[in-house]
C-alpha cells in the first residue's frame, strides 16, 4: 500500500508541459527584402521565405527603368527602384517586409535609399 501512495503523489506533482504557440516570426516575416549592389547595376527583391520564390523585384538592367534614369548605379537610382519595388508590392498585395542585411551592408548610402523609398511607397518593414 506504500507504494500505491508514493505513485499517486508522483502522478499529482507531475506538471504537465506547457503548449507553446507556433513562433510568431513566422506570421510576421514571411517576406524578406534582399538588396544587391554592383559596380553598374542596383538590384532588389522581396523573397517568399516558406516557399523560396520571389515575390516581386526590380532592377536597374531593365530597360524600362534605364531610359527613366541618368546612372544605373548610384544613390538616386537605388532610390527610384525602391520606389519601384514598393509600387509591385502593393500591387501584388504584400504589405509589410522584412529586410536581410549582409555583413558588409550598414543603413547608410544606397541601402538607406532603397529601404526609406519602399518605406516611402506604403510597405511596412519590419
Amino acid at each position: 500500500m506504500h507504494l500505491n501512495v508514493d505513485y499517486e503523489l508522483q502522478a499529482k506533482m507531475v506538471i504537465p508541459p506547457t503548449a507553446r504557440p507556433a513562433p510568431v516570426i513566422k506570421f510576421l516575416k514571411p517576406y524578406v527584402l534582399q538588396m544587391h549592389f554592383s559596380s553598374k547595376y542596383v538590384s532588389a527583391q522581396v523573397i517568399h521565405s516558406p516557399t523560396a520564390t520571389v515575390a516581386a523585384s526590380a532592377s536597374s538592367r531593365e530597360k524600362v527603368l534605364r531610359s527613366a534614369m541618368g546612372s544605373t548605379r548610384d544613390v538616386a537610382a537605388a532610390a527610384k527602384i525602391g520606389k519601384v519595388l514598393g509600387e509591385r508590392l502593393l500591387f501584388k498585395k504584400i504589405p509589410a517586409v522584412s529586410v536581410f542585411l549582409k555583413r558588409e551592408q550598414k543603413y547608410h548610402g544606397k541601402v538607406k535609399a532603397v529601404i526609406d523609398s519602399v518605406r516611402d511607397t506604403g510597405v511596412k518593414l519590419l
